[in-house]
């Protein structure tokens, strides 16, 4: 079964649960932020990703130059580890970790959680690819990726159990919609993968993909 098909399973085993005017408002949200265009001023294919340094789970220091040093970057952003979605994505990519390393990437995942509860995403999907914190969303703000979550949504985050502002360690409510994105060794995006709904996800076999255009091209 492919990413998008197993999403596509739970987005229906989740909205099964949800009440019709829970459903009504969350998809206004997800229609407006589509609406928005967001997607559409974010990073794109030819742009030089900008440099940052980020504290991984454990609190090093983990910078996008230094990686690119070495090898080309897949750098996927997500919400949190909150996130069913999330989680999904991340316990695929795990899975196509070897295949990544094998075509000479690193892989990093970026959310604006704090540190602490990055590790506990790490632990929970038992993740061996360097998951890093975005503290205020500033990497993803130069990216194009951030919006507000609206009021009308945050009670009902909050009946889920979702506290982002602990989550996130501030109370702006800002997160990133998800973004994946294939960076060759001289930091220009080869491939990206942007979308504010957030229960599309890039499948592992599409960076896959954009990796071997990139040894080709080698």
């Amino acid at each position: 079964m492919t990413l998008t098909q197993e999403i596509n399973t739970l987005r229906q085993q989740i909205q099964a649960k949800m009440s019709e005017d829970t459903k009504a408002v969350m998809d206004k949200a997800m229609q407006d932020l589509v609406n928005s265009g967001l997607a559409n001023q974010s990073l794109k294919v030819g742009d030089k990703a900008p440099n940052f340094a980020l504290p991984n789970a454990v609190g090093k220091t983990v910078e996008l130059q230094d990686l690119l040093s070495r090898n080309s970057v897949v750098i996927s952003f997500y919400r949190g580890g909150w996130c069913p979605y999330c989680n999904l994505e991340l316990r695929t990519l795990q899975q196509s970790l070897p295949e990544i390393k094998e075509l000479g990437a690193t892989l990093v995942a970026i959310s604006p959680q704090t540190p602490d509860n990055s590790l506990s995403t790490v632990e929970k999907n038992e993740l061996e690819f360097e998951v890093l914190s975005d503290g205020g969303n500033q990497v993803a703000k130069e990216f194009g990726l951030v919006f507000v979550l609206p009021e009308e949504l945050r009670p009902i985050y909050q009946d889920f159990g979702i506290d982002l502002p602990a989550q996130n360690g501030d109370n702006t409510f800002e997160l990133p919609i998800p973004a994946t994105y294939v960076i060759a060794q001289d930091g220009t995006i080869i491939h990206a993968f942007v979308e504010a709904d957030y229960t599309k996800r890039l499948d592992p076999k599409e960076i896959i993909a954009a990796l071997k255009k990139i040894s080709v091209a080698a």
